[in-house]
């Protein structure tokens, strides 16, 4: 159960590249996590996938079914936004293990987090890429004091956009662009719009930038950290986008606009063979761990155990905790009759509109 299109982005590639390693040695039957119907097992079979914050959809549903050889979640973790994941906690109980695509960040600090009842069930599964959909773009950088930063993703709350204007300014004679679409702007970057990077143009225009910059403060770790070291990109973040400790990957603090600028600045007056040999780490490191043959055989493994460790222990003030944030969050049950009434509130207004210049609309001649 996962997004599987045929998008090279994630989600889809998630569920579409697994899901081809699997069929070399199982038989495979897809479901979109969306989806709500649910699956009784036959014998030998394994329950595996993404479940959705609605209560009435697939993983959720099957999961209930007795017969299943292993039940097995997988999906983004991170401890920052409880209100991204509250609604699991029931469901953990339910599964023999949790593969958690997450940063290395998030994965050591779970035992010092309101998560740290999962952590027995938890195994690390780092994200991956296909560098065929992300051919290097970048051969030289430019020159100190003539390059470039790009963002690229939305302006979600969780991707703390506010933090990268506060960069951006105390920058000014960089110049900072945002690849991406969002509710909200992000001031102080030059927005570009949603870009087909798999187009030429959109791999001209990518070239064109030497760093990616992003400041997640709840990120589990974006798929653009990945694509951008395929291009050539020096990818900068910080530590609560995923990635932290990996020198070709330079973190930038989440909470001190100054600090995070001063590494920046550096970083954009540094030695061009010092950003060549980041590039070529960075390339080193896709190609032996953030590749889907890895994470396939991850899942495989998982598949294959017969490990079901016990939670840990969970007090009753943690379970109301997350009861409150499953509830009270954008994917929880307020968060969806919110949804619910917004758009019977917008169907309404169009109805109303439409009706009134109906009304009005002066007779053909």
């Amino acid at each position: 159960m996962y997004p599987h299109g045929s998008r090279t982005s994630t989600p889809d590639a998630i569920g579409r590249e697994l899901g081809r390693r699997l069929e070399a040695g199982y038989e495979v039957i897809y479901h979109d996590w969306s989806d709500r119907d649910v699956i009784r097992p036959e014998s030998g079979d394994v329950l595996l996938g993404h479940p959705h914050p609605h209560p009435n959809t697939v993983f959720r549903n099957s999961l209930r079914q007795n017969g299943w050889r292993r039940r097995i979640m997988m999906a983004p973790f991170n401890h920052g936004d409880l209100r991204q994941i509250a609604f699991e906690d029931p469901i953990i109980p339910s599964c023999d293990l949790i593969l958690a695509i997450t940063g290395p960040y998030w994965f050591r600090t779970v035992k010092e987090s309101r998560c740290s009842h999962w952590r027995p069930k938890m195994i690390h599964l780092d994200l991956a890429i296909d560098r065929g959909d992300f051919p290097p773009v970048k051969t030289s950088f430019a020159a100190p004091g003539e390059r470039r930063v790009v963002y690229i993703g939305h302006s979600g709350s969780f991707k703390n956009t506010s933090h990268l204007s506060e960069i951006a300014a105390l920058v000014p004679d960089a110049e900072f662009a945002w690849m991406g679409t969002g509710a909200r702007p992000i001031p102080g970057l030059t927005a570009l719009g949603q870009i087909d990077f798999a187009s030429q143009s959109g791999k001209d225009l990518v070239s064109q930038f030497d760093f990616l910059l992003t400041v997640g403060n709840a990120d589990a770790n974006p798929t653009t950290i990945l694509e951008a070291m395929a291009w050539g990109l020096i990818p900068i973040c910080t530590p609560t986008s995923g990635y932290d400790g990996i020198p070709s990957i330079p973190n930038v603090p989440v909470d001190d606009a100054a600090a995070a600028a001063a590494v920046v600045r550096g970083l954009l007056f540094v030695n061009e063979p010092d950003l060549l040999a980041m590039q070529s780490a960075n390339w080193r490191l896709l190609h032996d761990h953030y590749n889907w043959d890895r994470f396939a055989a991850q899942v495989a493994e998982a598949i294959e155990s017969t490990e079901s460790p016990h939670l840990g222990p969970e007090s009753l003030k943690r379970r109301v905790m997350f009861t409150f944030y499953d509830i009270t969050s954008p994917y929880g049950r307020l968060g969806r009759v919110a949804s619910k009434f917004r758009r019977r509130y917008q169907t309404l207004r169009t109805l109303n509109r439409t009706s009134a210049e109906r009304q009005f609309q002066k007779p053909s001649e």
